[in-house]
């Protein structure tokens, strides 16, 4: 039986799961235990020669068990002969053969590998006229009755909540229906379709009451930025608001995820609070800080008493009394603050994040844009130059989709300009910019740019790139612009990491040899562009490894503009006073096709250098409040071993 209680004294909350989830260490293995089951079930119908009535998800969680079932399917045998699938929802209104059709999706995801009849593949209507829809949801709900009901439906879930297009307040007997978009879910898929305003503003869903009617229910979330929204639909109570909470009211329904998703769960989280544990270092130091921000006391603050009071008794008996720990931790903490990001030359550095040898370093700075660099960690890669390093920027990919398209024009306009103006014959130049003009005028929402156009927009972000490298004081030979062939597509789904993308990290690496790598080590987004470029670096640092300059090189893991380490996972702080937050928004600046409203702006108004500064800010402040000193900002990152 699930318990949820609070203690009174304390105000802790003591959560345990409402409903069954199954952690796997990465998305790649939770989606062939998916398919697997999935496998099962169609083979068991087949041996009863039952049809398998199975309930099919898009977005970017379901790819992987789509691509293992094609799989299944090629070489394995797996025959879908007998399976009818339904999916959950299409936006309205859509042609089938759009960009961004859940037919095309489903289509080039799965049912054009597979054997899979056509006539059994129901994807909702996007082309219906507004009165045709409440008939056509009636019927589409009765063919799944007439089947007998779904036999296992697949979802993934909303940074809301939602469940299908079920979005916050849909009731539980909510029946499949035209439904009015959330903002955050427009936001969310913004990306795909070019920018909010061409993002659709409706959506025709299945409702809750037939997913809940589903004998059963497999939920997958991938990422850090779906772990909130796990905890509250696991372990809040069932409410209209998150509409996934009512699958724990379900009778067979599991959530399953990868480690980053399931990072905050209370028995991930703070098991401290669920059970006996064993207190390593590590837990010690996430334990002790979460309870000083918990009581917003400084470490040194920290009394017996609270730890008893908030569920860390066996700590206190083991190692206490918390005078000592708190000393431990705060002095811990405290040997993560360096101003010296490559090491501080001649000095004792036993309790410092970097080496002091060799003086000056070889560094490699990884930038997954052309502006990652400057807005992550800006003060550090500025210092690290002006304290004598060898600093190298590797631009990732050309971040040419994130360039609007009056930039774009500009720009061509420009290269003309100058032209006439110094006498230079070049009627490419012109005929470029009128077949630019054409296709941009007529272009249709989410449609692929042109080689020209893509080739423009790189070079606008290639010339800011420079730019700020110019504005740290970085040599042209210093700047190495990679073009990772996955990003190349022209549009905003990427290919997956390949062979090509590892074999141009490994070279740069091998050519530096640094003595350091910093990199973005974001894992919000498996599938975001952040997340390939960080595997392709590991999966080259894995091959190179055994060279003997590797012996010699550390990584370190930045984060971007969206979020930053929690003060647990922090190993080296850089602080930045107010004249060096200044000089990082400058450097920022140098990019102006991303300020006064970008393309890919997300939920967050904040232009980059605002979240940058911010975030910066906060991190400073927290160090501050668990009395440490106090800095205008910092930077923050944390090591990856090897």
């Amino acid at each position: 039986m699930t318990i949820s209680s609070i203690d009174k004294a304390t105000g802790f909350e003591k959560r345990f799961e409402n409903i069954g989830t199954i952690v796997y260490e990465n998305s790649t293995i939770a989606s062939k235990a998916v398919a697997q089951e999935i496998a099962n079930l169609i083979k068991v119908k087949q041996s009863q020669k039952q049809p398998c009535i199975l309930g099919l998800a898009t977005g970017s969680s379901p790819k992987g068990l789509y691509a293992e079932l094609v799989r299944l399917h090629k070489e394995e045998g797996l025959s879908f002969k007998n399976v009818v699938s339904f999916n959950l929802d299409e936006y309205y209104p859509m042609e089938p053969d759009a960009v961004n059709s859940y037919v095309r999706f489903m289509k080039e995801q799965l049912f054009n590998h597979i054997d899979i009849l056509p006539e059994n593949c129901y994807v909702p209507n996007g082309l219906l006229s507004k009165e045709e829809i409440a008939d056509y949801c009636d019927q589409y709900e009765a063919k799944i009755e007439a089947l007998g009901g779904i036999d296992l439906q697949i979802l993934g879930i909303g940074g809301n909540g939602h469940i299908g297009f079920n979005e916050s307040g849909s009731l539980q007997n909510s029946k499949t229906r035209l439904v009015a978009l959330d903002h955050i879910t427009r936001v969310a898929a913004s990306g795909d379709f070019g920018g909010l305003e061409n993002t659709p503003r409706t959506a025709i869903t299945l409702g809750v009451k037939k997913i809940m009617e589903a004998k059963r229910v497999m939920l997958m979330a991938w990422g850090e930025g779906k772990s909130n929204i796990i905890k509250a639909s696991v372990e809040s109570e069932v409410t209209s608001n998150i509409p996934a909470s009512y699958l724990q009211e379900h009778h067979n329904a599991t959530f399953v995820l990868d480690k980053a998703a399931s990072s905050k769960l209370t028995r991930i989280n703070t098991p401290w609070l669920v059970e006996k544990i064993i207190w390593t270092d590590k837990l010690i130091r996430k334990a002790v800080l979460s309870l000083a921000i918990h009581l917003k006391k400084p470490i040194l603050m920290l009394t017996d008493a609270d730890y008893i009071e908030n569920g860390m008794s066996d700590l206190l008996a083991d190692s206490g009394p918390a005078y000592n720990i708190n000393i431990k931790i705060f002095n811990k903490l405290q040997h993560t603050i360096t101003g010296w990001p490559g090491g501080k030359p001649n000095a004792d550095d036993s309790n410092r994040p970097e080496r002091a040898e060799p003086e000056k370093k070889r560094v490699l700075i990884f930038s997954p844009h052309p502006d990652d660099d400057i807005i992550s960690m800006g003060g550090t890669f500025k210092r690290l130059h002006e304290q004598g390093h060898e600093v190298h920027v590797g631009y990732q990919t050309s971040g040419n989709i994130a360039v609007a398209d009056d930039e774009t024009l500009r720009f061509a306009s420009f290269v003309c300009d100058y032209n006439d103006k110094f006498g230079i014959e070049s009627l490419e130049s012109k005929e470029i910019y009128k077949k630019a003009a054409a296709f941009l005028k007529n272009k249709k929402s989410s449609e692929i740019d042109t080689e020209e156009v893509r080739f423009i927009k790189g070079l606008i972000r290639k010339g800011e790139a420079r730019a700020t490298c110019h504005f740290v004081g970085i040599p042209d030979e210093q700047i190495h612009f990679m073009n990772l062939p996955f990003y190349e597509t022209g549009a905003i789904k990427k290919n997956p990491i390949g062979i090509a993308d590892v074999k141009i990290t490994l070279d740069l690496i091998d050519k530096i040899k640094p003595h350091q790598i910093y990199a973005a080590g974001d894992l919000a987004d498996p599938h975001g562009t952040h997340k390939v470029c960080l595997d392709a670096i590991f999966a080259a640092v894995q091959e190179l490894k055994s060279k003997k300059y590797m012996k010699d090189c550390w990584v370190w893991l930045y984060r971007g503009a969206w979020q930053e380490w929690a003060i647990d996972e922090i190993e080296m702080a850089i602080p930045l006073g107010p004249d060096q937050v200044l000089e990082k928004r400058k450097g920022i600046f140098k990019h102006q096709s991303q300020k006064d409203g970008v393309v890919f702006q997300g939920a967050d108004s904040r232009e980059f250098w605002q979240r940058a500064e911010d975030r910066n800010k906060e991190t400073a402040d927290l160090y501050d409040e668990l009395g440490l000193s106090h800095y205008a900002a910092m930077e923050a990152f944390v090591r990856w071993h090897f």
